[in-house]
C-alpha cells in the first residue's frame, strides 16, 4: 500500500534514492507521531503501527549487518586455510558453500528490513511547526479589514463577465469539457496584466525570472509531495498516457525539480525563482460553490514564488514570502485575510502553511488566492537537492518553500466581484494594474 506508486521498471529512474535521517527520526519519534495524528493523513493509523517498529527493524538491520560482517571475516579466514592447507580441501570448500548459503539468507533479510525502514520514513508527513494551531485556522493579519462583508448576488463573476464578452464558459465546455474557459477581450487583458505586476513585484523582491516545463517524470511529482489534501484524497495530476510523465499542478513541482541532484551554491544567500506556467488539476471531487466560473478550474496561469535556502534561514525567507504576498494583495485593493493554517490542512511536505483569503462578496465567502509553505528538507531529500556550508565543508539538505504570487482565475474573480458598480455596469480596474492595460481605469 505504501510504495512509491509513479515508478516501474518500464522507465528509467533520475532521482538518485533518497538518504533519510533514520536515527534523527527515532531521536524524534513523539513529534513524528503527533505529525501523524494531527495531520488526520489518509491511512494514518498504519503508518503510525509501522513506524513505531521503526526501532526495532532498524536495530535489527543494524545486527544483520553485523552477522554479515562476521560472515565475511570468516570467509575469508577459511579461503586463507585453504590456501595453506590442501589437505582440508573437502571440509573447507564445504564450509565456503555454506557461508555462502548463510550470507545469501542474511543478504536478503537486511535488503527486506532496509526497504521496510525506507519505505516508512518515505511516506512520513514533515515535522510540524510549534506556531501551527491543531484543527482550525488562526487569524494572522487582516488586509483591507472591513466593518462588514455582506453577500451581493449582483456581483457574480460569471454574470458580470459573460455579459461584458470577458469569459466564455459555454464554448469552452463544448470544445472541452465542464471547468474549462476562455478568457477573451479585457477578461485576457486582465490576465496578462496580472501576471507582469506579479513578476514586476517579485523581480523587486529578488526573484528570477523563470519559464518551467509544463510536464515533468512522475518521480519529481511524487518526490515534491503534490498531494492535495482538499479534495477527498483524489487523483489531482493529469498523467500522460504510456509514459512515466504528468502535467504540473503548480509550477512549484517543476522548480523544485529544477534543483534535483544538484548542490546549490547559497554562499551569495538563498537562490530565488519565480516562474509562470500553465496549472493542470483533474480536481476530482469538487463540488456546489466552488465549481462555479473561475474559482475551480482545471487550468489555469499560477506565478509561483520558489526558493533554496540553509536551513538556518528558511523562517526568514518565509516571512519575506508572505510580505511579499501581502505587498501585492494589498496593492490590488483587496479586503482579505491571512491565516496561519491548522496541521489537518497541511499536505505532506508542509511544516508550516500561511493562506491568505480574499473576500468574494458574489460567490458569498472569502476564497484562498495565495499560499505559502515552508518545506524543510523534505523536498530536498527526495530531490537529492544539497548545497555546501563553507565553513564546514560538510554538505547539508537545503531547505525548500513555494508560495504563490498569483493565482490568476481566482483573482479576477475577486477583482471584478469587488470592483463591479451595478449602478453603472462598470468594473473597476486596480490602479497597479492599469500601466499594463493602456491606462484604461474601468471596464
Amino acid at each position: 500500500m505504501w510504495k512509491r506508486a509513479f515508478h516501474t521498471s518500464r522507465f528509467s529512474q533520475f532521482l538518485k534514492k533518497p538518504q533519510f535521517d533514520v536515527k534523527g527520526v527515532i531521536r524524534d519519534l513523539n513529534e513524528h507521531q503527533d505529525s501523524i495524528v494531527k495531520r488526520q493523513i489518509v491511512n494514518g493509523s498504519e503508518l503510525l503501527a509501522r513506524l513505531q517498529c521503526l526501532r526495532s527493524q532498524y536495530e535489527e538491520a543494524n545486527q544483520l549487518d553485523k552477522n554479515i560482517a562476521q560472515l565475511q571475516s570468516k570467509r575469508k579466514s577459511l579461503e586463507q586455510s585453504l590456501k595453506k592447507d590442501k589437505s582440508l580441501a573437502k571440509e573447507l570448500v564445504s564450509g565456503l558453500k555454506q557461508c555462502k548459503l548463510e550470507f545469501q539468507e542474511l543478504n536478503s533479510q537486511v535488503s527486506t528490513r532496509r526497504e521496510e525502514i525506507q519505505d516508512v520514513l518515505q511516506n512520513l508527513p514533515n515535522l510540524i511547526h510549534k506556531s501551527v494551531p491543531d484543527e482550525s485556522p488562526e487569524i494572522f493579519h487582516w488586509i483591507r479589514p472591513k466593518s462588514s462583508y455582506d453577500v451581493d448576488a449582483n456581483r457574480d463573476h460569471v454574470q458580470i463577465m459573460v455579459n461584458k464578452g470577458m469569459v466564455d464558459f459555454q464554448t469552452a465546455s463544448n470544445v472541452t469539457g465542464n471547468s474549462w474557459y476562455y478568457l477573451i477581450g479585457k477578461g485576457a487583458q486582465l490576465e496578462h496584466a496580472l501576471v507582469s505586476f506579479a513578476l514586476n513585484r517579485a523581480s523587486k523582491a529578488g526573484f528570477q525570472f523563470c519559464i518551467p516545463p509544463s510536464i515533468v517524470r512522475n518521480e519529481i511529482i511524487d518526490a515534491c509531495g503534490f498531494r492535495p489534501r482538499d479534495m477527498n484524497n483524489e487523483q489531482q495530476i493529469y498523467h500522460l498516457q504510456d509514459t512515466n510523465q504528468g502535467l504540473i499542478a503548480t509550477a512549484e513541482i517543476a522548480l523544485a525539480g529544477y534543483g534535483a541532484n544538484k548542490v546549490m551554491d547559497l554562499s551569495q544567500g538563498p537562490i530565488q525563482l519565480v516562474g509562470t506556467s500553465r496549472s493542470f488539476r483533474a480536481e476530482a471531487g469538487a463540488r456546489g460553490k466552488d465549481t462555479r466560473g473561475l474559482y475551480r478550474v482545471h487550468e489555469f496561469t499560477k506565478v509561483e514564488l520558489f526558493c533554496w535556502s540553509k536551513p538556518e534561514d528558511s523562517d526568514q525567507i518565509l516571512e519575506k514570502m508572505r510580505s511579499l504576498q501581502i505587498e501585492i494583495v494589498d496593492s490590488l485593493g483587496l479586503s482579505a485575510k491571512v491565516l496561519n493554517m491548522p496541521a489537518n490542512d497541511l499536505g505532506a511536505p508542509a511544516c508550516q502553511k500561511f493562506d491568505i483569503e480574499a473576500w468574494m462578496p458574489g460567490r458569498g465567502d472569502f476564497g484562498e488566492i495565495t499560499s505559502t509553505s515552508n518545506c524543510l528538507d523534505y523536498q530536498s531529500r527526495r530531490m537529492n537537492t544539497k548545497y555546501k556550508d563553507n565553513d564546514t565543508g560538510k554538505f547539508g539538505y537545503v531547505h525548500t518553500l513555494n508560495g504563490t504570487a498569483m493565482a490568476v482565475p481566482r483573482v479576477i474573480l475577486a477583482i471584478v466581484e469587488n470592483g463591479y458598480n451595478p449602478v453603472d455596469d462598470t468594473i473597476k480596474i486596480p490602479e497597479c494594474l492599469r500601466e499594463f492595460m493602456n491606462g484604461q481605469a474601468y471596464i
